[in-house]
């Protein structure tokens, strides 16, 4: 036997020996399996915390992207009624200046309104539905919020507000009329959004989507993989993490308030470690949305507002 081989069978008794040793952990010898990495959670920005339907100076989406990559933000959620155009060659100008920001566009705010005994009504807003699913393909942004609409009622939505989000049906019609309405209209949107690969996501967000029950009530009843939910924070005037607990294992979107300066319409002083938590416990991996609704200058309160959402999300 030659002197190498010889050396080598020492070797590897040596070390079977040493591994067979009380105590001893193979772990401490070898290299150790890669572990699983928590995933970091990605926090994206509506488009609506610069306008806020009034801030005209940072109405610009283009302008809005840069700020948000410059920033720190993972992505941006576009605010439909904020576009200036709907031209192709402006979608695209907006999808390459995420693109080469670093950034995802990673959602589609949009608003539709089925609460209407008006066949013609609703057909235009089934209509305009499908028509914000194709321009959100043609951005290639994967998820679009959609919400019930409200009844009307209400002078405007600073009464609305006043009246935290409660209004009367319209007379003669039940909240029983405003589902099979609701119902009907987002089943005819659902081939579109199939067709186009654009995840809807209804909103509690006034009218039937008021209450976490009314949002689910919706979604259960059409039972479809491409209608789901998305949760924004701050639209629960009471009770909030118990209603956003409901609606978390359907939620696909994200949408997290903050209101720096107090809020436009209200404050709410919510606790977002507890409401990252109740996302985690359903295994929640989706994008988390910034919608900043105070009044103190959007420069400085949507950084300090990416600062929050980070910690609590991790």
């Amino acid at each position: 036997m030659s002197t190498n081989r010889r050396q080598l069978l020492k070797g590897a008794v040596a070390a079977a020996a040493t591994l067979s040793l009380p105590g001893f952990s193979t772990s401490s010898a070898l290299a150790e399996e890669p572990r699983m990495a928590t995933p970091r959670q990605h926090i994206g920005v509506s488009t609506y915390s610069f306008w806020q339907f009034k801030n005209e100076a940072l109405r610009d989406l283009e302008k809005c992207i840069d700020l948000s990559a410059e920033w720190g933000f993972d992505g941006v959620e576009i605010l439909h009624r904020q576009m200036t155009s709907e031209e192709p060659g402006y979608l695209q100008k907006l999808k390459k200046r995420a693109f080469v920001n670093g950034l995802s566009l990673c959602g589609f705010s949009t608003h539709q309104g089925f609460l209407s005994p008006d066949a013609a009504k609703r057909q235009k807003n089934i209509d305009h539905t499908i028509h914000c699913i194709e321009l959100a393909y043609q951005m290639g942004i994967p998820t679009m919020r959609v919400n019930t609409g409200s009844w009307g009622t209400s002078k405007d939505f600073d009464e609305l507000m006043k009246n935290r989000g409660i209004e009367p049906t319209i007379e003669r019609y039940t909240d029983d009329d405003g589902y099979k309405w609701v119902i009907d209209s987002l089943e005819k949107c659902l081939p579109a959004a199939e067709k186009c690969g654009v995840l809807l996501g209804l909103e509690n967000h006034w009218g039937l989507g008021r209450t976490p029950e009314g949002v689910l009530r919706i979604v259960d009843a059409i039972k479809s993989p491409w209608l789901q939910v998305t949760s924004d924070t701050g639209n629960f005037l009471e009770d909030p993490y118990d209603r956003l607990k409901l609606m978390a294992p359907k939620t696909i979107l994200v949408q997290s308030k903050t209101y720096f300066g107090g809020g436009l319409w209200y404050t709410l002083e919510l606790d977002n470690p507890r409401i990252a938590k109740i996302f985690r416990d359903v295994n929640y991996r989706g994008w988390v949305s910034l919608e900043f609704e105070g009044r103190e200058d959007p420069l400085t309160a949507i950084p300090k507002s990416l600062k929050v959402l980070r910690e609590a999300y991790g």
